[in-house]
C-alpha cells in the first residue's frame, strides 16, 4: 500500500501538469470557436478522454488514500435516493431495485460526489452478477461497533458510525475472490469490461474517509458491501445539492502566475486574461519574488512543488511577510493528502487548486480569494 501510494502520488504530479495543459488547451480552443459544430464535437471528445485520464489518476490516489476530498455535511438518505433514482434508470428491467432508509439517521461529513460515485460502482458491480436479472437492495441505518467487534477488525475503532448496505442475489464471490477484490488492477471481468480499480478506489475513499468496509458473499446466493461512514456528533447543516456556480470574472486585479511547466503557465495566464484580470508570470519563485518587487500584485497563484531552491510555500510566506494584504492561492499536481504533512500556518487558510482543473474552477477560487477578507 505504502509503495503503490508513493508511486501513485508521484506520478500524478507530472501526470495532471500534462492533463492540466491538454484541458485547458481544448477550453481555450472552445471558446475560440463556439459556433463551430465539428470543433465543439471534436474538442468534447478530447476533454472526455482527459477527463478519463484524471479519472483514472483519481481511482489511484483512491486507493493510496491520497485523494482530495471535498468533506462537507450530508443527508446520506437524500444522497441514496437520488443516486438510486438515477441508477435505477440503467440498471435494467430485470433487476428490482429496492431502498429501507432509517428514518432517524445520525449526521455524517464526508465528500458526497465521492460516496454517489461509490455507490454506483457497488451497484454496477451488482448488476453485473445478475446477468439473468434479480433484486438489489440498498439499506441504512444506525450501527455501534463494540470493542469485540473492532477487535477482529484492526482497521476500525469502536464508535458510531451510519451504514449502508448494498445487497444482491447475484452469481456472489468464493473466499479466494473476496480476499483480492480491494486489491488495484485486480478483476474478474474481462479486459474491456474492467480496469480492476473500482472497489479499490471504494476502499481507499472509505478509509481516508475514516470508515470501514465489510463484504459478505456466497456463491450461487449474493453479496453484500457494508460500508461505516464515522457518525459526527452535534448538529451540522447539510449542503444545498444541485447549485450551479456561475463562471465569475475579475474586476481588473493584478494576478501573478508562478508556475515551472511553461505549457500550462501559458494557459493559466490566457485564461485568466480572458477573465478580466491582469496577468504577470513567472516561472520560479526567484522570478516571481522580482515581479514582486516591482509590481502591485493582488493575487498569487503559485504551484507548491518547484525548482530552484524556494518553493511556493516559502514564497507565499515571503510575500505575505512583506505584502501582508496579498492573496495566495495555491495549485499542486499532487493531492492534498500528500501535501498536507508539510502544511504550515499559512497553508491551513490558503486554498488548493489541484491540477487538473476547469477554467471555472480557477474563475470560482481567484475571485473567492481575491473577495475574502483578511
Amino acid at each position: 500500500m505504502e509503495a503503490i501510494g508513493n508511486l501513485t502520488g508521484g506520478m500524478a504530479h507530472d501526470f495532471n501538469n500534462l492533463l492540466g495543459v491538454i484541458i485547458g488547451n481544448i477550453d481555450l480552443l472552445r471558446d475560440l470557436r463556439k459556433d463551430d459544430d465539428d470543433v465543439d464535437e471534436l474538442s468534447r471528445e478530447a476533454l472526455n478522454a482527459a477527463f478519463r485520464g484524471a479519472d483514472l489518476t483519481r481511482r489511484l490516489l483512491a486507493f493510496a488514500r491520497q485523494q482530495p476530498l471535498r468533506p462537507q455535511p450530508v443527508d446520506v438518505n437524500e444522497l441514496v435516493s437520488g443516486i438510486t433514482r438515477l441508477l435505477s434508470r440503467t440498471i435494467g428491467e430485470d433487476i428490482e431495485f429496492t431502498l429501507d432508509l432509517s428514518p432517524q439517521l445520525w449526521p455524517v461529513v464526508v465528500d458526497p460526489a465521492q460516496l454517489e460515485a461509490t455507490l454506483t460502482n457497488l451497484a454496477n458491480n451488482a448488476r453485473d452478477a445478475m446477468p439473468d436479472g434479480g433484486r438489489l437492495m440498498v439499506v441504512t441505518g444506525n450501527r455501534y461497533l463494540d470493542a469485540d467487534y473492532t477487535a477482529q477488525q484492526t482497521d476500525v475503532t469502536p464508535g458510531s458510525y451510519v451504514v449502508i448496505e448494498v445487497s444482491d442475489t447475484g452469481i456472489g464471490m468464493t473466499r479466494a475472490v473476496m480476499d483480492r477484490i480491494f486489491e488495484p488492477f485486480f478483476t474478474t471481468k474481462s479486459r474491456d469490461k474492467g480496469t480492476g480499480l473500482g472497489l479499490s478506489m471504494v476502499f481507499g475513499f472509505i478509509k481516508q474517509s475514516g470508515g470501514h468496509i465489510s463484504v459478505y458473499s456466497e456463491p450461487g446466493i449474493g453479496t453484500t458491501f457494508r460500508l461505516f461512514l464515522p457518525r459526527v456528533m452535534g448538529d451540522v447543516l447539510t449542503a444545498e445539492a444541485g447549485l450551479v456556480v456561475p463562471l465569475v470574472h475579475g474586476r481588473g486585479e493584478t494576478v501573478l502566475v508562478v508556475e515551472d511547466n511553461s505549457a500550462l503557465r501559458r494557459v493559466v495566464v490566457r485564461q485568466l486574461g480572458e477573465l478580466g484580470y491582469r496577468v504577470l508570470a513567472a516561472e520560479n519563485a526567484k522570478a516571481g519574488l522580482r515581479l514582486l518587487e516591482q509590481q502591485n500584485v493582488d493575487l498569487l497563484l503559485t504551484d507548491i512543488v518547484m525548482p530552484g531552491g524556494i518553493n511556493g510555500r516559502e514564497l507565499a510566506q515571503r510575500a505575505r511577510r512583506r505584502w501582508p494584504e496579498i492573496k495566495v492561492v495555491f495549485t499542486s499536481g499532487f493531492s492534498g493528502a500528500r501535501l498536507s504533512g508539510e502544511a504550515d500556518a499559512l497553508s491551513s487558510r490558503v486554498p488548493l487548486l489541484s491540477k487538473p482543473y476547469r477554467k471555472e474552477e480557477l474563475a470560482s477560487v481567484a475571485r473567492e480569494a481575491l473577495d475574502r477578507v483578511a
